[in-house]
């Protein structure tokens, strides 16, 4: 209760994550977001949530079962539940409070230092300028409470 949802997903061979926040845990919302995401026949792990049954339809999908082990040869999702420490860290450590209609911003900041995390602070910091060259960001736009 009072908690924001946020759902992930991490490339093994990549490395790089996408994290959004969405409005429920409802098995509708969150197969969607994996059919939007990953490419149909991929293998899928995911924790034991009942919200993920049905995949196995459409993707090579494996579960564990976090009651019993954290893994299972191959199968886990360490990778994933280290970017949500990281992410937790930054919220209350770094940030403290974060108001439910800027939490899209946190994450993408905080995706970004993930999938950026091999670069140096220099490469990073030249990422960052290169993608804000030329935008403008005044105080409305960024206090308003609408996304976009």
């Amino acid at each position: 209760m009072g908690k924001q949802i946020v759902f992930g997903l991490l490339e093994r061979k990549t490395g790089k994550v996408r994290v959004q926040h969405v409005e429920t845990r409802r098995k509708h919302q969150l197969t969607d977001l994996v059919r939007e995401n990953v490419r149909k026949g991929s293998e899928v792990m995911t924790d034991g949530l009942l919200s993920y049954d049905g995949l196995d339809s459409e993707y090579a999908h494996k579960v564990i079962n976090h009651a019993e082990s954290y893994v299972d040869g191959n199968v886990h999702t360490n990778r994933m539940e280290n970017f949500w420490s990281l992410l937790k860290r930054s919220i209350k450590g770094t940030y403290v409070s974060v108001e439910p209609f800027h939490l899209f911003r946190y994450l993408d900041e905080q995706s970004f230092r993930y999938n950026e995390r091999h670069d140096t602070d220099m490469e990073r910091f030249h990422k960052v300028l290169g993608s804000v060259a030329g935008k403008r960001l005044d105080w409305k736009t960024l206090t308003s409470q609408e996304v976009g």
